[in-house]
């Protein structure tokens, strides 16, 4: 699976019961497949993925899988503590169509030794019905993955890539090093674009239904429809690294040769964030560069305020925000104000 481009965390909508809201996350993902996002990443961290019950994951999951265009590769993030619970979710993702999976560490990692969480990387990856992409957090409680682990891991033949926090140029560099042995061969589409599972299943579904004039015994003739197909070819990639969380730095990951990035700020404007890795791409370093540090302010204060802070950028930028759900509080005046104030500069 190629990953690659700008990547949208996606918030999870309540109603102000705290119920789970599946017509706006549908909403949501419908406006976000307009946007130039490569993909959409569900139930991570910072969108109370963990705030969920099983079933309301796997509600989402399908609501997800069902309303996204079918050229957006979806990434399920798994929030869970044992081998079993984070295969149950990779299966209920991979029957709602998703493309991926980002595995972090066990919220419990403190009391594991290193050994044990590095068994629960590859036990998950051993069975999961999707290519996993790690997770490495930088927060004082996520679990920051050392790039000896990310290289051991990478040689996995279920682990594509990794999402990793507080990304450097040095730390990228030393990633790329420690991988540049692992190549893999994917499938992509005749403009080296990712070609998802749903893509696949539209393809092979296409004319179904039609009779070919050949196949009839007698009656009126009815042509069958022409079999487009969907037309891909072949590309090596190696150990896929995506810049996570902050805007800082992102265009100095792209110049390093980082695949993309998922900003918190993308939920609320993908467009301005898109911008910044479009201007790299079409090989305008010095644009990238400004628009990249358009980006700084807004994500910065956006995500000191934490999720209710991203939910509220959504509520002003036409996405569906919401409360958050209990015990977390929505922002204050000062903190709307705020919200406001630094998305006014940034185009949606």
């Amino acid at each position: 699976m190629l990953i690659d481009g700008i990547h949208i965390p996606l918030t999870v909508p309540f109603t102000r019961d705290g119920e789970s809201y599946l017509r706006k996350l549908e909403y949501n993902v419908g406006r976000y497949s307009l946007t130039p996002a490569a993909a959409f990443v569900a139930l991570t961290a910072g969108s109370e993925g963990a705030a969920l019950s099983d079933v309301e994951i796997a509600e989402m999951l399908r609501v997800i899988g069902a309303a996204a265009d079918p050229t957006k590769v979806l990434v399920a993030s798994i929030a869970k503590d044992s081998v079993r619970g984070a295969v149950t979710i990779a299966e209920q993702a991979a029957e709602a169509g998703f493309d991926a999976v980002l595995l972090t560490a066990p919220s419990q990692w403190e009391r594991l030794t290193e050994e044990e969480v590095m068994l629960f990387f590859r036990a998950v990856a051993d069975a999961s019905p999707l290519p996993v992409v790690l997770g490495s957090e930088s927060g004082s409680q996520g679990y920051r993955l050392s790039v000896d682990e990310i290289a051991e891991l990478a040689l996995h033949g279920n682990i594509i890539g990794v999402y990793d926090e507080g990304l450097t140029v040095e730390r990228y560099r030393a990633i790329a090093e420690a991988t540049q042995g692992v190549k893999r061969e994917v499938t992509v589409t005749a403009v080296f674009a990712p070609v998802t599972r749903r893509m696949i299943a539209a393809g092979e579904t296409e004319g179904a239904g039609f009779v070919d004039a050949a196949s009839l015994s007698g009656g009126t003739a009815v042509a069958a429809a022409p079999k487009k197909g969907l037309k891909t070819r072949t590309k090596v990639v190696g150990f896929q690294v995506m810049s996570a969380g902050s805007a800082v730095g992102m265009v100095e990951m792209l110049e390093a040769g980082a695949a993309g990035a998922m900003l918190a700020l993308s939920a609320s404007a993908p467009q301005g964030c898109y911008e910044a890795y479009a201007a790299f791409k079409d090989g305008d370093p010095a644009l990238a560069a400004e628009k990249g540090e358009r980006l700084v302010e807004a994500d910065a204060a956006i995500r000191a305020l934490g999720i209710a802070g991203v939910k509220y950028g959504c509520d002003c930028n036409g996405y569906y925000g919401g409360a958050p759900r209990l015990p977390r509080l929505p922002l204050d005046s000062e903190g709307r104000a705020t919200v406001e104030r630094v998305l006014a500069g940034i185009r949606n």
